[in-house]
């Protein structure tokens, strides 16, 4: 699974399945855009690449902003000339709440990140992939936004909008070679699980199907088969990449 001659964006690049994403189509190939608004870490991610014979750059981009998601896709092609593939992994979480309580400020943030966000990243890559001859777009949704999930409402909501906009980008898009799926992870130990207390980890983790939580990489090699030419005849796919959790009966 060659990116040889790609380039490629990753969004969300400086920590997480975005960092793991970053690193592992680098090292097939790729020339990476490492999109972020963690500057100190997307420097970081950069410079491991580099140590590992890979090329990236990085670029500050906040993707509630639709200016900073056209200036991210105009970046990478000034820089290396074309683009090729886009991994839209930014999103953040939600503070647990029931839905009628939940602060209007709390609802904004994260549907200007997680769903607006996606949308703006999305339209940038998808208009210049008009101009070329396609591309391949893989948009990180959650399985919270498959079922409903106890204390996360609006994140649930709006990664069940991912989950539909890609769809939406499959089918508008198939005709000018333009390829849209998205990834579901599950509990995914990510840094701010392992920030958790040991104990709290360890219940996280014998909750699940097979005694674990999934780890980055586990995600971004979903996502590379995605933007890959192994996955030609793949769009609209919601790949639910959980280990089995949404098999469980809800609490």
């Amino acid at each position: 699974m060659s990116f040889d001659g790609k380039v490629a964006i990753v969004t969300g690049g400086a920590s997480g399945i975005g960092e793991a994403t970053a690193k592992l189509l680098a090292e097939r190939g790729a020339r990476v855009l490492v999109a972020d608004v963690s500057d100190a870490a997307g420097a970081r991610v950069v410079s491991d690449i580099e140590s590992s014979g890979g090329s990236a750059r990085y670029l500050h981009v906040d993707v509630s902003s639709r200016d900073d998601a056209r200036k991210m896709v105009h970046h990478a092609i000034e820089t290396w000339g074309d683009l090729h593939l886009a991994a839209n992994v930014a999103g953040i979480g939600q503070t647990p709440s029931r839905l009628h309580d939940m602060a209007e400020s709390t609802w904004d943030l994260i549907m200007n990140i997680d769903l607006k966000g996606m949308w703006h990243c999305m339209a940038a890559e998808i208009e210049h992939f008009l101009s070329r001859d396609g591309g391949a777009i893989v948009n990180v949704a959650s399985g919270a936004g498959m079922r409903a999930t106890v204390g996360q409402p609006a994140y649930g909501i709006a990664k069940a909008g991912v989950i539909q906009m890609t769809r939406q980008g499959a089918l508008e898009y198939a005709k000018d070679g333009i390829r849209v799926n998205s990834v579901a992870p599950g509990l995914i130990d990510t840094p701010a699980v392992k920030a958790l207390p040991d104990n709290v980890r360890a219940l996280y983790a014998a909750g699940q199907p097979g005694g674990r939580m999934g780890e980055p990489l586990e995600i971004a090699q979903t996502i590379a088969w995605l933007l890959s030419d192994e996955a030609s005849f793949v769009s609209g796919l919601n790949h639910l990449t959980d280990g089995g959790w949404f098999q469980m009966s809800p609490a």
